[in-house]
């Protein structure tokens, strides 16, 4: 019975992760704390999520062809390599301080899409290579520290100050979880993190299985609605990740 919850719960997150870009993590990590997985391993059980529905989620938009991989790639490199340093300084910060963190970068992102203003395609700043690496680097840093893919940095960095719509901004965002996830758990992996902390197969595998299923509605449904609608939904969805993060860190 707790596997289907798992499996509907990572359904849940692979049609946010579609619809808006994300990695899931922002989303999942609060409701596996709430089903009282302790945060490390919520993070651990995010990063695996993460890896299968960003390359399922990226190939789709790809063959859609609303992917563009040049930038992508430099920001996705970055990624990965912020990434080998954010594993390293997980096990530095008590679960406190990452739920915290955590609270603080969802705050930003919600503001910061907020008062963003909607951009054509051709508004877009042309932003030179070792921007978007070093964008990659800290954004990549951040995420696998958290068991987040990236994106509730990558996207209201690319709305708020490179001008993409959130809905293009989201197409990229996703790309970018594919680096940051397969350097998390490659990492992971190679330090026994799932056996330290005695994770069922079953039960990891039930969150990445629904997020496939997910992700692929998700995308479906971020072709069909309107821009300023995908902005509002993008808004609400941050303020319910607020808000369960203050109920499980305060209340």
């Amino acid at each position: 019975m707790f596997a289907i919850v798992l499996f509907a719960t990572g359904a849940l997150v692979g049609i946010l992760s579609g619809f808006f870009g994300i990695g899931g993590g922002m989303l999942l990590v609060p409701i596996l704390m709430m089903l009282h997985f302790s945060i490390k391993a919520a993070i651990a059980i995010s990063v695996v999520q993460m890896f299968f529905s960003s390359i399922l989620g990226s190939y789709l938009n790809y063959k859609k062809g609303n992917l563009k991989l040049n930038e992508g790639i430099f920001v996705g490199i970055g990624g990965a390599l912020g990434a080998f340093f954010g594993v390293h300084l997980t096990n530095s910060l008590s679960p406190k301080a990452l739920a915290l963190l955590l609270l603080g970068l969802v705050v930003f992102a919600f503001f910061k899409v907020l008062f963003s203003k909607s951009s054509s395609s051709n508004e877009e700043k042309q932003v030179v290579i070792w921007i978007l690496f070093l964008i990659g680097v800290f954004v990549g840093t951040i995420s696998i520290m958290l068991g987040v893919g990236g994106a509730i940095l990558l996207t209201p960095i690319m709305v708020g100050f490179l001008h993409y719509s959130t809905k293009k901004a989201a197409t990229a965002s996703l790309f970018f979880v594919v680096f940051s996830s397969i350097t998390g758990v490659i990492y992971k992996l190679s330090q026994g993190v799932f056996i330290n902390l005695d994770l069922d197969v079953q039960m990891v595998l039930s969150v990445a299985i629904g997020a496939l299923f997910g992700v692929v509605l998700g995308i479906k449904l971020k072709e069909i609605v309107h821009a300023r609608s995908h902005k509002i939904a993008l808004l609400i969805m941050y303020a319910l990740i607020i808000a369960m993060l203050v109920k499980k860190i305060f209340l």
